[in-house]
């Protein structure tokens, strides 16, 4: 299970020739672990906690549509509610937002009203009307004008019609203005002026152009792949032009404003006050000039060291669109992930909320009411849970990951692509299933184990905001913007870790020393691919919600009559971005598992007989353009060049 080993065991690369199980004791951690989760969904059903919260229960501890047992010291509970089966709040609009909880007496009714109560007549009228009694249970229907206490155990005039919500049977007001110790800046604004009903109505009438640019975006998104493959070449060198041109521009721009302001500094033309700002401004420009300059000599140095790994990436983009090619349902991949985050999401809500109602009926003594709390070691599964939720997540993520890199390591690694399985993702999914889930259990938990710490760093963080030591503020900022960093450097090794996985089938650690030597060996290229690449696929993005943000305004300038365009363009433009982001996040990780293969196939392989290449035409034909160009000289100070010329390889 440890991550090192003290004996270094020298063996071949032998892609998709060996299966074998990885990382098992990891795999039996995490099935211990889900156990620890089912038993965390079973406790609030054993203890009643499920039911409470499905049927709702009042501030006695008498749960609603059943026949409670007596709780002792609490005279108003142990009552039969069989035909009382919705939660009924006094007053609904008193809310605890930091508890997040309505601080009301709570009363089960048989029937929530329908309409607006505007005295205590009228409540006692609605009780004996229906049979359903919103004040305590102590009072009866009879005395509710009368009562002494009615301001306290009865509802709050006037009672604002109500409607039971679906599976919870809690009568909840249907008058959004009750809400307004939350809604106060978004109720005020609505009623000074007519934007938001503009806005909706604005929303409701293109509704159908709506969804054609949602259509839009889905066909741009397909459409900027097929391009991106066949012009990846024009794509790269513009973008060079283009950095290169951008940095060297804006540094000039830079200098000639400090040469400018520095210049009306030294004529004394201005007021004291004036010259203070002034020379202020032109310390600040120096500043940014000379910062400017070096980050531009520096950006210069790494684009000529990289300029010839530049058409690796092209390479590596054109053979990406033929992956696709073959395996077109390797873009359908984050739906379902997404499908399985929701599944699972949903999931960890309803035992979380669960948790929230379960534990023992606990009476205040200052109110004479029940609360149901947590104690002993019980109070503890709600971090559990919180865990879980995290490490179940990275673990559906990475199943996505080692899913993708076992389809592209089966294509890149077959030589006849006639013999490839009839569905490679489907036999991806079974081979990750068979062998490969405990080496997901651990890459995930490390993940995970980077994740919380953040979390818990962002959530305190967040708590001293507004608080006078700033010192503090600014360490904790420190820590999780470090956190963060490392938290994704390890998920892209985990990622390479995940192919090195599917290629060879070794255990996670070893998986993630061979990645990550093969990943120093080739740190140019790494680069090159990373910042080129990603970039133009982030261009490629922008352009796809640009398209349907421009093809948006054309559409809606047919309907002038809703001049805010603001919410269809918004739910457009980010609907766009993210099928655009899940199209071309795949793309990019396809291009990362491919660059990898690449990467194994020419440390191990040198076209010799017995040792053919495994790669595709179009990274051939950049193997021999790199011998041409005499890419392989002695000396050259890039360690996998001379390693491969050492061995006779022919890496570029």
């Amino acid at each position: 299970m440890g991550c090192c080993s003290s004996t270094e065991i020298k063996r071949d690369w032998k892609p998709l020739e060996e299966r074998s199980c990885t990382d098992i004791p990891w795999l039996l951690i995490f099935i211990l672990f889900g156990a620890g989760m089912a038993f965390i969904c079973g406790y609030p059903i054993a203890t009643g906690a499920a039911s409470r919260l499905v049927r709702g229960y009042d501030s006695y501890g008498n749960t609603c549509g059943k026949n409670n047992t007596k709780i002792e010291g609490v005279p108003l509970s142990g009552r039969d509610m069989t035909e009382n089966k919705y939660v009924f709040f006094l007053d609904p609009c008193n809310l605890d937002l930091i508890n997040r909880k309505i601080k009301s007496l709570a009363l089960c009714v048989s029937k929530c009203p329908a309409a607006e109560l505007q005295t205590y007549n009228d409540v006692k009228q609605f009780a004996l009307n229906n049979g359903s009694h919103l004040c305590s249970y102590d009072i009866s229907p009879t005395r509710y004008t009368s009562h002494a206490d009615r301001s306290t155990k009865c509802p709050k005039l006037p009672v604002l019609p109500s409607k039971s919500v679906p599976l919870l049977h809690r009568c909840i007001p249907t008058d959004i203005g009750c809400y307004a110790e939350f809604a106060q800046a978004f109720v005020t604004f609505v009623s000074d002026n007519s934007v938001l009903r503009r806005v909706v109505a604005g929303v409701m009438a293109s509704k159908e152009i709506i969804m054609g640019l949602c259509l839009l975006a889905l066909v741009l998104s397909l459409i900027m792949m097929v391009v991106i493959r066949y012009i990846s070449k024009v794509l790269m060198w513009i973008l060079t032009i283009l950095v290169i041109i951008g940095s060297i521009g804006g540094t000039g721009v830079l200098w000639w404003l400090y040469a400018d302001h520095r210049k009306a500094l030294e004529n004394n033309t201005l007021s004291v006050f004036g010259k203070e700002v002034a020379s202020d401004n032109v310390k600040a420009l120096l500043v940014y000039s000379i910062g400017a300059t070096i980050f531009t000599v520096v950006l210069l140095l790494v684009m000529f060291f990289m300029r010839k790994r530049v058409a690796l990436t092209i390479s590596l983009f054109h053979v990406a669109g033929k992956v696709f090619i073959h395996l077109p349902l390797l873009a359908l991949q984050p739906f379902w992930t997404f499908l399985c985050l929701m599944l699972f999401w949903v999931y960890w809500i309803a035992v979380l909320l669960t948790l929230g109602t379960s534990g023992t009926a606990v009476k205040n003594n200052s109110t004479g009411l029940v609360e149901y709390q947590m104690q002993g070691p019980y109070q503890y599964l709600v971090w559990y849970h919180a865990v879980g939720l995290i490490w179940i997540s990275e673990f559906i993520l990475a199943f996505q990951q080692m899913t993708i890199s076992g389809a592209v390591v089966t294509y890149y690694f077959t030589r006849n692509k006639s013999q490839m399985p009839a569905t490679p993702i489907l036999s991806s999914m079974a081979r990750t299933f068979r062998y490969h889930l405990g080496t997901l259990a651990k890459g995930s938990f490390i993940i995970t184990l980077v994740k919380i710490p953040r979390l818990i760093l962002m959530y305190i963080h967040s708590q001293l905001k507004g608080k006078e030591n700033a010192c503090a503020r600014c360490m904790l900022k420190g820590c999780i913007c470090c956190l963060w960093c490392l938290e994704k450097c390890l998920a892209y090794l985990n990622q390479n870790a995940y192919t090195a996985t599917a290629i060879n089938s070794t255990n996670f650690c070893t998986s993630a020393k061979d990645a990550f030597l093969i990943l120093v060996e080739n740190a140019l290229r790494v680069a090159a691919i990373n910042t080129v690449g990603d970039f133009v696929l982030f261009l490629g993005k922008v352009l796809v919600v640009s398209c349907t943000a421009f093809a948006g305004v054309l559409a809606l300038n047919y309907q002038r009559e809703y001049t805010v365009w603001v919410l269809p363009l918004l739910i457009v433009s980010v609907f766009a971005f993210l099928v655009a982001h899940c199209f071309l996040s795949v793309f990019e990780n396809v291009v990362d598992v491919l660059f990898l293969c690449f990467a194994v196939d020419s440390k191990y392989n040198d076209g010799s007989p017995g040792r053919e290449y495994y790669m595709d035409k179009a990274l051939m034909e950049y193997v021999e353009n790199s011998k041409k160009s005499g890419s392989y000289k002695p000396g050259d100070g890039h360690g996998q060049e001379l390693k491969s010329m050492a061995r006779g390889g022919t890496s570029a």
